[in-house]
């Protein structure tokens, strides 16, 4: 007999080779029929697999958030199906889930289009009514080869060669149509529903690389429901509306050109809006940090010793000088940061030391993989490095906690997951140091979840940490609902002591600090083209651009209008005056395209009055002030949120 645990902790005893689906119809009929997979120690199964031995059992419905996963995972095998249905001869290849969605690779002789999209889903649909089971059979990689070969189906043949020796050869089954896949799936094609849509189509290499066929891609995406499914399409309505890229145009912030590839044009109000970031970023750190400026271009012998030549070289920017020295544009900070804190003598008195750099950086991205402000070659890192003892580091990291969310919060991020990412498999340093270096950061993350009352998320990445040690990951989430990572703690036992950097103890021996490595825009660039489409362009006032615009109706007020420029431009405001000789309504409709948070109206009535008409972005009404009243109001509201009161 076996013992099966669930979920209430209850235990109870059954004959090995018992089935998910059977014990789901001991319990109920109406678990049984709501069932769709179970897990086994926490593992997703067919609900058909036998159970052999003792394990921790539960019955997953379609409702588990787990099923979302297998209900995107059968709609991929359905629509495979239903290309192969429409278009016989077509090969099937790799169809993964992703996120928020699944994608096929195809191989056909005309490529898919957007305009076959609809016809594929009509088909989906049909296939989705028959209700076919999911059955999964075991083959020998014989008979699997044989089979799709016979088909003609040669990617599958080298997909059935690529599965270690070791592995068994799955094959899943709806209906007559099969595939080779790992598993597991639903109980039948009827438990996907409806909630699906196909998105698009693009061209995808065979396995990601260039020097393969070009293949044909189908991405779609599938919900539990309607309602999700709704959801989510409505996000990407709202997320192409706030598309940094269109936005950077219609604001005049930056642009790309093919001669810069991955590379940011600033203009000058995009410029000015990545200066006041920086200026917000260097008053939150001028009491803690010493801003430091280490050089672009260093010696490959410097990037030996950090080990990133070995690590990173695909990814540097490199160059020779006529006398054959081979230098490397800084792909990051580090490295210079530790040369840094090595000149001159180091006690433990001077710990913890906290060097920041709003440092260029430079490194080699694939061209595909390029996206606006998101992912560029050369970006500025809000960096710091904490060379600190092992007694400070969780002090430490709960300091840069601290700074981090507070910084979050002051540009209306309150939605924040932090991850704990532990050792990878490769990696550098004794385990001895990871021991220490986790086991401290799993304390500081657990503080960090009590403190905020569990209103911070935690969690934990296994085995997603740097090759020199555990990371805190924070993720954000935006106004419509998007996470986006962007701080990093990450700890590092390594790079200080292949450099021989040490402080002198207070038992006068020479030691190691232990080495933070600390961001929280990250990319100042990306951080940039997250708050341009969180904010849809409509930065609140003391972070915008161009915080005014004053706009005559007649030009008697002009004279009037350059002196509220005037007396704005004092105050500290960014403001311009509008005196072209067009109608008020274009003016307003101008400005407001280019999202100017507050347009201000002169007219002969109110060059008279001393008086002003503010109207503010989004809104028709308008107000009347007077100038002194409009001055005090924009300046209190333009102060940034670190220097209010």
């Amino acid at each position: 007999m076996i013992r099966l645990t669930f979920p209430d902790n209850s235990v109870r005893e059954f004959n090995p080779g018992i089935s998910g689906r059977e014990i789901a119809e001991g319990i109920s009929k109406s678990l049984a029929k709501k069932a769709v997979a179970m897990a086994l120690d926490g593992e997703l199964r067919d609900l058909a697999d036998p159970i052999e031995q003792d394990a921790r059992l539960e019955i997953v419905t379609r409702d588990d958030p787990r099923a979302l996963e297998l209900i995107r995972h059968d709609a991929a095998h359905v629509m495979a199906e239903a290309v192969q249905e429409l278009w016989p001869g077509t090969q099937v290849t790799i169809g993964p889930v992703i996120e928020n969605g699944f994608y096929y690779d195809f191989k056909r002789n005309e490529p898919f289009t957007t305009e076959d999209l609809p016809v594929i889903e009509k088909k989906m649909k049909e296939i989705i009514a028959r209700n076919q089971p999911f059955t999964k059979e075991i083959w020998s990689r014989d008979e699997a080869k044989r089979f799709f070969l016979n088909k003609g189906e040669t990617y599958k043949v080298e997909l059935v060669d690529a599965i270690p020796e070791d592995q068994t050869i799955r094959i899943y089954k709806q209906g007559d149509w099969l595939d080779l896949c790992r598993g597991p799936h639903m109980a039948s094609t009827g438990q996907i529903g409806q909630a699906f849509k196909l998105m698009k189509v693009a061209g995808a290499y065979w396995r990601g690389d260039a020097n393969n066929e070009m293949l044909t891609r189908i991405y779609g995406t599938a919900w539990a429901n309607e309602t999700e499914l709704n959801a989510y399409l409505h996000m990407l309505e709202e997320a192409e509306k706030r598309d940094h890229r269109k936005l950077g145009r219609e604001m005049d912030l930056f642009h790309f050109q093919e001669e810069g590839p991955g590379v940011v044009f600033w203009h000058p109000k995009g410029w000015t809006l990545f200066q006041t970031l920086v200026s917000y970023m260097r008053r939150r750190l001028a009491a803690d940090y010493d801003e430091v400026n280490a050089p672009q271009i260093l010696d490959k012998a410097l990037w030996e010793t950090s080990g990133h030549w070995g690590w990173y070289r695909e990814n540097m920017f490199v160059t020779e000088t006529e006398d054959e020295r081979v230098f490397a544009i800084k792909p990051m900070n580090c490295p210079g940061h530790v040369q840094i804190f090595k000149h001159g003598l180091k006690s433990y008195r001077d710990l913890p030391l906290r060097l920041a750099e709003f440092g260029a950086v430079s490194r080699y991205e694939p061209s595909g993989a390029l996206h606006g402000l998101m992912r560029v070659r050369a970006f500025t890192q809000d960096d710091a490095h904490v060379f600190c003892t092992e007694d400070q580091l969780a002090d430490e990291c709960l300091k840069i906690n601290d700074l981090i969310l507070s910084t979050y919060a002051d540009f209306g991020f309150d939605e924040i997951v932090v991850k704990l990412s532990t050792r990878p498999e490769k990696r550098v340093g004794s385990d001895a140091s990871w021991d220490h270096a986790e086991e401290v950061m799993s304390r500081v993350l657990k503080t960090i979840e009590e403190q905020s009352g569990g209103r911070i998320k935690t969690g934990i990445l296994e085995g997603e940490g740097a090759f020199y040690g555990p990371k805190f990951e924070y993720t954000l989430r935006d106004a419509i609902g998007r996470e986006w990572q962007c701080g990093t703690t990450q700890v590092d036992f390594n790079l200080p002591e292949r450099f021989g950097a040490f402080y002198v103890d207070k038992d006068g021996e020479k030691k190691t600090p232990v080495m933070v490595h600390r961001a929280i825009c990250g990319s100042m660039e990306r951080f940039l083209g997250i708050l341009i489409e969180n904010y849809a362009g409509h930065f609140p006032l003391w972070l915008a651009p161009l915080q005014v615009v004053v706009a005559t109706i007649t030009s008697e007020a002009d004279d009037y209008a350059r002196e509220v420029v005037a007396a704005l431009k004092k105050a500290g405001l960014k403001a311009e005056a509008d005196l072209r000789n067009e109608k008020i309504n274009y003016k307003v409709r101008e400005h407001s395209l280019t999202k100017v948070p507050v347009i201000l109206v002169c007219g002969k009535r109110e060059a008279e009055e001393r008086t002003v008409n503010m109207r503010r972005l989004g809104s028709r009404d308008q107000q009347s002030f007077g100038l002194d009243e409009a001055l005090a109001s924009l300046v209190k509201e333009a102060t940034p949120p670190d220097l209010a009161e």
